[in-house]
């Protein structure tokens, strides 16, 4: 009883907003327009979002804080001595890897090039501002990080290299360069594994204390610059080095063509991450085209006066302003733009079409002799109750994962602005889109062409015309006073349509046919083999390069990378954060047990073997050990540079200080899954800290993008879909039918399922981008299944094929005319050379296929045999209808009499 209150008062509170936007179409068609035109002027205050790196890193997570406390304690411009590439997140820096196409880069000749590009880079100088009174020219080393000597850091491999030249030059014995971890002249030793990639080695070299190899050709090196940040200027003239930086390595390149450079710069992931917007420009509006012809092929038919091709082209231009709206209201919120923005149309096309046919579908169900404002009401009346549905769901799953529950902000961001456009989409499309139907429903009243809004001749003077001209003008005319059969003049306006004839005549017979239902269901077992065997193999993209342009910079430097320094991990950061004992013999096998198996640099390892070469004990006590360490161990020149890795901290006048914090370098040996063995690693050393003696924490700023990266891109999507369940659950009580809750419930989880699965055998990793269409997918598969499972589960006193087969004709054409429109809108993205819409077009793909195979094949044989149940006495499909019709033409003959009482 109270679920059909409630129905009997929202399709009443539907059909008084019908009937009030049927009187005011002018007001409801002009206003959304002058209002997008109004908020569209706003893109002046266009923002594109400069934080890439805060937008595909999960925003609260423990490798944040690791980092957080490593800056603090080991700040970058601390490192005086050495400066490990990856190991801490500087401001501003330029990284080049040179590459050989035959022969080594150690060879004299490469060798020469390679430092005479260095000395080129040293010297660049940029002018900012660019001209005028106040332009100063700043060189390198005007913005480099200083050691203790104000001289520029620059990378090991440049100083064993000009160590080998300086040796060639003056005939003297070459110094012997070890990999990963080499000697230099001064004695320091220096890991150089991520600055020699490719790397063969000539046999094992005897060293003091010495780890590795003598390296006999490599064929890539990689060198790292980088800049101080220290305020507005200083980052603007950094900004302006990068670029100077990359033209400089471009013209190395067409000078040295035995040589490749692979640049990359602080700013390279931002510029490439938003490069995907700039190709995507075109793609867009060839999508928009597309759909276009489409909307309008589907909304015609054979009669040219129940013909309703314009609609398909102000469903669109609906969408249009509605995105337009949105877009102004964030632009005068001052929010920013970034390219997983790209999707957001995707979403209004979907949900706005499947919207837009619904209401056309209806409309050709309506009695044409009836007023165009109990038209409008009616379809109103049938539609919005169900289109409201699915557009709550929209805004539940978007604007759940929009909430501050969702720790990445691309997803927060994204789902935050496609709740907004959807919201707008549906209020235009009960005031924009209504009233063009209503213009439309006055031309079908008048008998005027569909297309060019010319009336129609009646036939006898149209059999005078020539043949195309019949053709062009055909049109099935009724006259006033004659009163034909209802049922036979509903059956003419369906069967004009060709996709409705179909449907009608050949698809729901065949995909109800005893025969065919088992191989549906074969297909349907198939579909979730396949899933599951995806579902099996779901990976994290947590790259951010597999959200970029193809073919840029980022994505050029990133393969070469993987390509020759794939061999060890990035350098990591043992941070020991509290005071430890370090003079007592058991911590010190703690830590070099938990070095063990790493290739290393350790002041601690060091220090010990320094006194054992001075046949000294290595448990002393406090005051010895940090002695010796401070007065004797760093005052070494070759282990001075260990000074940067440990911090002492005063006890008191006269007493030695304690060693407050340390920090040890460690590299592991790695294969081509690097970021899985890293995710691994990290999770042990983590539990291991846990456990240990000792306070450590380990770090690099590649952890931020794999710590707990699975959970804080799969939460929103978890969350928003137990929230659908939920609502389901819960509007199953008082608004909708039990099994109407239980089947789209369970079709929501199937598509979900087959979306992942199919996503992953198709090469999608689980990516904030995919995650993004997942969401999605939740309100596109209700769109499309919701109006067939109602329609279906409402019906009785009728067998269970003829209701599917009823349901087919009513919903499953829009859908079906929806999936049309916007699968062919998708193909043009497919073609933008980006890894971002590569991902976006592979998941709506799947999305639309999943959505149809559920809506066209699955469902309609299921509910043949599956509840609800059709025994209870109910209305008959047709009956219903023809009653309906009857008592509307009581209605329609008094309004027809004030019709023709206002002409006259």
């Amino acid at each position: 009883m109270l679920r059909q209150v409630l129905h009997a008062g929202l399709r009443t509170s539907f059909h008084a907003l019908g009937r009030f936007v049927a009187s005011h179409p002018v007001f409801f068609a002009s206003g959304p327009v002058l209002l997008a035109i109004l908020l569209g002027s706003s893109f002046s205050r266009y923002r594109v979002e400069e934080d890439v790196e805060g937008l595909l890193v999960p925003k609260h997570s423990l490798a944040k804080i690791e980092g957080n406390l490593v800056d603090s304690l080991f700040p970058i411009n601390r490192s005086k001595h050495a400066l490990y590439s990856d190991l801490q997140t500087p401001g501003r820096y330029g990284r080049v890897i040179i590459t050989t196409k035959k022969g080594s880069v150690l060879d004299p000749l490469q060798m020469d090039a390679i430092l005479e590009l260095h000395r080129r880079i040293s010297q660049m100088q940029v002018t900012v501002p660019a001209s005028g009174l106040n332009s100063f020219n700043y060189t390198f080393s005007y913005l480099c990080l200083l050691d203790d000597k104000n001289f520029c850091i620059i990378d090991d491999i440049i100083r064993a290299m000009e160590e080998i030249q300086s040796a060639r030059s003056s005939n003297r014995t070459l110094p012997v360069l070890r990999y990963p971890i080499t000697e230099l002249a001064d004695g320091r030793q220096a890991y150089i594994g991520h600055q020699l990639g490719g790397v063969a080695n000539g046999g094992a070299v005897q060293g003091a204390g010495l780890r590795g190899e003598g390296v006999r050709s490599a064929k890539a090196l990689q060198l790292t610059y980088y800049l101080q940040s220290r305020g507005g200027l200083m980052d603007r003239v950094a900004s302006q080095w990068e670029k100077a930086f990359c033209t400089e390595l471009k013209q190395f390149g067409d000078l040295h063509p035995k040589l490749t450079v692979y640049p990359s710069t602080s700013s390279s992931l931002r510029t490439d991450f938003q490069f995907s917007s700039v190709l995507a420009r075109r793609p867009l509006l060839a999508s928009l085209g597309v759909c276009g012809v489409l909307a309008v092929l589907c909304c015609s038919m054979r009669d040219c006066v129940r013909s309703k091709p314009w609609l398909g082209l102000l469903a669109l231009l609906s969408i249009t302003l509605s995105g337009l709206t949105a877009a102004g209201i964030l632009n005068l919120t001052r929010a920013t733009y970034n390219s997983t923005y790209l999707g957001i149309p995707f979403v209004m096309l979907g949900h706005g079409l499947f919207g837009s046919f619904e209401m056309l579908s209806s409309w050709r169900r309506t009695r044409e002799d009836q007023h165009v404002k109990e038209r409008v009401a009616s379809v109103f009346e049938d539609v919005m109750l169900r289109f409201s549905g699915s557009t709550l769901i929209h805004l539940l799953t978007l604007g759940l994962a929009a909430s501050p529950l969702t720790n990445m902000d691309a997803v927060r961001l994204f789902c935050r602005t496609a709740t907004l456009a959807v919201a707008v989409s549906y209020i235009y499309t009960l005031s924009f889109y209504s009233s063009c139907l209503v213009f439309t429903g006055y031309l079908e009243t008048g008998y005027r062409h569909g297309c060019f809004c010319r009336r129609v001749p009646k036939q006898d003077r149209l059999d005078s015309k020539p043949a195309w001209y019949r053709y062009l003008m055909y049109t099935r005319y009724q006259d006033e006073t004659q009163n034909p059969p209802i049922s036979n003049n509903s059956n003419l306006n369906h069967d004009s349509h060709l996709l409705l004839g179909c449907m009608r005549r050949c698809y729901g017979d065949w995909i109800t046919n005893t025969y065919v239902k088992p191989f549906v269901v074969l297909l349907y077992l198939v579909y979730i083999s396949f899933g599951l065997m995806g579902f099996l193999q779901v990976s994290q993209g947590s790259d951010p390069s597999a959200l970029v342009a193809m073919d840029t910079a980022t994505v050029l430097y990133t393969r070469a990378q993987q390509h020759y320094f794939s061999s060890y991990s990035p350098v990591i950061g043992f941070y020991i954060y509290e005071s430890a004992p370090y003079w007592n013999s058991s911590v010190q096998h703690d830590l070099l047990e938990y070095a063990k198996g790493f290739q290393r640099i350790s002041w601690l390892e060091a220090y010990l073997n320094y006194l054992s070469d001075r046949n000294e004990s290595t448990s002393q006590p406090r005051e010895n050990f940090t002695h010796t360490l401070r007065h004797y161990f760093l005052k070494e020149p070759e282990f001075a540079h260990f000074a940067d890795d440990i911090i002492f901290a005063e006890r008191g006048q006269g007493e030695e200080p304690d060693v407050a914090a340390s920090r040890i370098f460690l590299v592991a040996k790695t294969t081509e899954n690097k970021r899985e063995e890293m995710s691994i690693l990290l999770d042990t050393l983590r539990r291991l800290s846990l456990t240990s003696r000792v306070r450590f924490l380990i770090f690099n700023p590649s952890f931020v993008y794999l710590d707990r990266y699975s959970t804080a891109v799969s939460s929103p999507l978890r969350h928003s879909l137990i929230a659908v369940i939920f609502l389901l659950a819960l509007s199953s009580l008082a608004l909708v039918e039990p099994l109407v809750a239980i089947w789209l419930g369970l079709t929501i989880l199937s598509v979900q399922f087959g979306v992942l699965g199919f996503m992953t055998l198709w090469n999608v990793e689980m990516d904030c981008m995919s995650i993004l269409c997942l969401i999605a997918a939740m309100g596109h598969s209700v769109d499309c299944s919701a109006p067939l499972l109602c329609c279906f589960a409402s019906g009785r006193g009728e067998s269970r094929t003829r209701w599917v087969r009823v349901a087919l004709e009513r919903h499953g054409i829009p859908s079906l005319q929806t999936l049309i429109c916007y699968s062919a809108s998708l193909v043009p993205l497919g073609s933008v050379r980006s890894n971002l819409t590569s991902t976006l077009f592979r998941c709506l793909m799947i999305t639309a296929c999943c959505s149809a195979l559920h809506t066209l094949a699955f469902l309609p044989t299921l509910l043949t045999f599956l509840p609800p149940s059709k025994n209870r006495p109910g209305p008959h499909p047709d009956t219903d209808s023809h009653h309906r019709q009857e008592v509307e033409c009581v209605e329609m003959n008094d309004t027809r009499v004030v019709d023709q009482i206002t002409t006259v």
